[in-house]
């Protein structure tokens, strides 16, 4: 009976609702990678982890983006 209530749950997620739950992840990933740069790490590794967070946002605004048009 588990199984069917979660394959049921899994087939009523259509794909704008897949890349809203994508959008928020990337989103909170790239926050947390820009907190670690600032405030964990005061080297060249810092200026990494910002680097790599502000690129997690700009795939977050590109899957928000594509909601809606996929």
């Amino acid at each position: 009976m588990q199984l069917q209530s979660i394959n049921f749950a899994v087939m009523t997620m259509n794909k704008n609702t897949i890349l809203g739950y994508a959008t928020l992840i990337m989103v909170v990933m790239g926050l947390i990678l820009i907190g670690l740069g600032i405030f964990k790490y005061n080297e060249v590794a810092g200026i990494g982890f910002a680097t790599v967070g502000i690129g997690f946002l700009a795939i977050a605004w590109v899957f928000n983006s594509l909601k809606g048009r996929v």
